[in-house]
Order: C-alpha cells, then sequence, then structure tokens
C-alpha cells in the first residue's frame, strides 16, 4: 500500500545513496527487487540480515559479468519502470546495460 503501489523499480546492490532512495520508493509502496553481487560484498561489514537499507524488498544475486545474468537482469528491466544503479561512470556501459539497451 502507498502512493507507489504498482510502481516496480530495479535496483542494482551499490553504496551511497542508492540503496536509499530504494529503502525510501519501497516505503511508499513500490515494488523495489534488489540485485545483489554474486559474491555478496558491498564494501562494508555486515550480514544481510542486520542491512536496515534492505528492508521492503525482495533480492537475488546475479554475476552480472556473466551473460545469462545479463538476460535475467534484461527480463527484470522489461517490466520494470525504473532503474537504480550507482556504479562509477562507464561500469554499466562496459556491462552492456547502458541507457540505450535498458
Amino acid at each position: 500500500m502507498g502512493p507507489l503501489s504498482g510502481v516496480r523499480v530495479i535496483e542494482l546492490q551499490g553504496i551511497g545513496p542508492g540503496p536509499f532512495c530504494a529503502m525510501m520508493l519501497a516505503d511508499m509502496g513500490a515494488e523495489v527487487i534488489r540485485v545483489d553481487r554474486r559474491d555478496g560484498r558491498l564494501g562494508l561489514a555486515r550480514e544481510p540480515r542486520y542491512d536496515v537499507l534492505a528492508r521492503g524488498r525482495r533480492s537475488l544475486r546475479l554475476d552480472l559479468k556473466n551473460p545469462r545474468a545479463i538476460e535475467v537482469l534484461l527480463r527484470l528491466a522489461e517490466r520494470a519502470d525504473g532503474l537504480i544503479e550507482g556504479y562509477r561512470p562507464g561500469v554499466i556501459e562496459r556491462l552492456g546495460l547502458g541507457p540505450d539497451v535498458l
């Protein structure tokens, strides 16, 4: 329930404002699907169950350097209203997921 009920957003795991933004969208009713890194590293030493910024959303782990994982992400993005990513400039394009593709 909430003003964003019916909105679907894909979040590519990162640090900084991305997880906070996704948390806020989920709090307002959006369905947020978090795509975690396959190795599970965030740069922070904390168990996922204690990650307060991950609340209110489902997640899956994908190795975005694997072409099959890219296919899964592209299928998710087809049914999404938005995508949040906080990678350094050029990273998402090198993965084959730049704005022209998505």
